[in-house]
């Protein structure tokens, strides 16, 4: 088969398309052909060598996709050759082997694929949507009739949690940085978007209960400043340092709090990924895609999802 491998670690241009040999399941494993492979910001972090997960190497980076069972272990009984089903960081906390013509899992670490969702859109549950929920709900304390600022709203965490939050009954101010995303913000359910590339953006933010921040190197001293007091700030990304006051979290009494994923448990998971779940049954939720790209450009990929102006999910196909 085809992957995605890196030999060292490095910027975009480690990865490599190998020839390999096809993964062969054990007796609680199977194995997918994939058609979708989600592409996140962690995983850049990891090719990198900088990331608190440093797998060995070489290894096949990518923890979410989706496809079509190819080959069940002699234990597994509850899926089938042909079977559409998604795979995520989410169901088995493991970050590598998606970029690949075929995966490897536990039979316990996949899910059928979801009626009226396509291979890719199913490429963003395992990480975009259960990071978000966490963030609005386990660590941000979101509460129907609140306000919730979401910086970088037009990205694929970002969309997730415009969908998951209006859902929930919060009033939803997004940024974005032009007028397509802007415009998909606004077509998403947000209440109001403001463009942060403008001077003084923020003055139209008024006082939110919640800050979602992706980019917190750059804007968590402007958060602290527009929060409500007693407010939350859930910083779910960030590129480097940043010099604070900390006197501005003193007088509003400001409760800033940082997200990774892969601290949750197995237990905290699975109630999020049935409501996540239910509410794509129920049509609330409905993962934006914004760029399908072939499984080679894998170092392209890794290029545009650190970008600004991102728009959806990026997603690798065969």
């Amino acid at each position: 088969m085809k992957a995605i491998r890196a030999h060292s670690f490095g910027g975009p241009e480690v990865l490599t398309l190998d020839t390999i040999p096809d993964p062969v399941p054990g007796p609680d494993e199977i194995v997918l052909d994939m058609r979708a492979a989600g592409v996140n910001p962690a995983d850049t972090y990891m090719r990198n060598g900088t990331y608190a997960i440093v797998p060995p190497l070489p290894y096949i980076p990518g923890g979410d996709a989706a496809g079509v069972v190819s080959a069940v272990g002699a234990n597994v009984t509850a899926f089938k050759p042909g079977d559409q089903v998604f795979a995520g960081t989410a169901l088995s906390f493991d970050l590598t082997g998606c970029y690949a013509e075929k995966i490897k899992r536990k039979a316990t670490e996949i899910l059928p694929l979801p009626p009226n969702v396509s291979f890719a859109q199913a490429a963003a549950f395992g990480v975009s949507y259960t990071t978000a929920h966490w963030a609005l709900f386990h660590r941000g304390g979101a509460k129907r009739g609140e306000t919730v600022f979401i910086h970088g709203a037009s990205g694929s965490v970002g969309t997730a949690a415009i969908q998951l939050a209006k859902r929930a009954g919060l009033r939803v101010i997004g940024s974005a940085g032009t007028a397509k995303g802007l415009e998909l913000i606004l077509a998403e359910g947000a209440d109001q978007a403001v463009d942060h590339t403008k001077p003084n953006y923020l003055d139209a933010v008024k006082s939110p209960d919640l800050i979602l921040e992706m980019l917190a190197n750059v804007n968590l001293a402007a958060d602290m400043n527009v929060v409500a007091k007693y407010g939350r700030i859930v910083i779910i990304g960030n590129r480097g340092e940043i010099a604070v006051n900390p006197r501005v979290a003193m007088m509003k009494e400001l409760d800033i709090r940082g997200i990774a994923l892969w601290n949750a448990t197995a237990e905290q998971m699975d109630p999020i990924m049935r409501d996540i779940l239910a509410g794509v049954a129920a049509g609330d939720l409905r993962p934006i895609i914004g760029r399908e790209m072939k499984l080679a450009e894998a170092a392209e990929a890794h290029v545009a999802v650190l970008q600004p102006g991102a728009h959806g999910k990026i997603v690798l196909v065969p």
